[in-house]
């Protein structure tokens, strides 16, 4: 059993922020690494990529958003319940090493993931600029946090409530006209903003990874539900990523694999609070 040490609601309560005691992994896990949570005994598996981790308070944070039944549930769950299960760390850590200048780019949700890749990018001693995004200022999760660890920070929203109106695309090209020594662009949101990011980046020949979210089930490369194709061949998302080369990867086929569920996990949420 693992406890609910701290608990916040961000972006209108449909994103909730977890701080979970759980000292074993937090010595082990590193950035760009997740877990795979079951609230209880009946619960499906849902696999979180943490967002910070605390090792001498021996906590995890984990940072979702509401979308079926079974984040519903973990929504409901207060400061000092329990989730039965909480396995990792799973999957291959984010490659982290000095490079010089960083663009570290995330999207929504992404942004949480991309928190524990940036404090690694920056402990490493790389210059970080990051660019992070949302459809308006109140689904904008870790402003000050993100602020905190990059050299530069851009803020973008859609509709222009906050930031700079448009897409994180937009400064990214910016920066790439103006700056000639970028070595690497780290990626991760929804696929299509990943999508588009390895297409401005695939001409200069920027190294670009992007963290992938597809639908997994154990975890460990058996069921081959997190299948992604990478270079024209079969990887498993759960043991060969979740990072992958971003201009490798088939982002067609992604897209059309994790939009197979949507409709099970609307009308799932909808059943359950009625």
């Amino acid at each position: 059993m693992f406890e609910v040490v701290r608990k916040q609601e961000m972006a209108k309560g449909t994103i909730i922020r977890f701080e979970i005691a759980a000292p074993k992994i937090a010595q082990k896990i590193l950035a760009g690494q997740f877990v795979i949570l079951r609230v209880n005994e009946t619960g499906e598996r849902i696999p979180i990529t943490v967002a910070d981790v605390d090792k001498f308070g021996g906590t995890i944070t984990i940072i979702f958003q509401v979308v079926g039944k079974s984040t519903a549930l973990m929504r409901s769950l207060d400061v000092g319940s329990f989730i039965k299960d909480v396995v990792g760390p799973l999957g291959k850590p984010a490659h982290v090493q000095k490079v010089g200048t960083v663009i570290a780019i995330g999207g929504g949700t992404g942004i949480a993931i991309l928190h524990h890749v940036v404090k690694a990018m920056k402990e490493a001693g790389n210059f970080v600029i990051s660019i992070i995004g949302a459809r308006e200022k109140e689904m904008l999760i870790l402003q000050d946090e993100m602020n905190l660890i990059s050299d530069e920070l851009v803020i973008m929203t859609d509709d222009g409530s906050y930031g700079q109106r448009g897409f994180v695309t937009d400064p990214l090209k910016k920066y790439i006209q103006e700056r000639n020594d970028i070595k690497l662009v780290y990626a991760i949101g929804p696929i299509i903003m990943m999508k588009n990011v390895c297409k401005i980046t695939e001409k200069p020949r920027i190294e670009t990874m992007v963290s992938l979210n597809p639908v997994m089930i154990d975890g460990t490369g058996m069921c081959g539900g997190c299948r992604v194709k990478v270079d024209g061949k079969t990887q498993f998302c759960c043991v060969d990523g979740p990072d992958f080369d971003g201009h490798k990867v088939d982002f067609d086929e992604l897209e059309k694999r994790n939009s197979m569920y949507l409709k099970q996990e609307k009308d799932s949420l909808l059943f359950s609070i009625r």
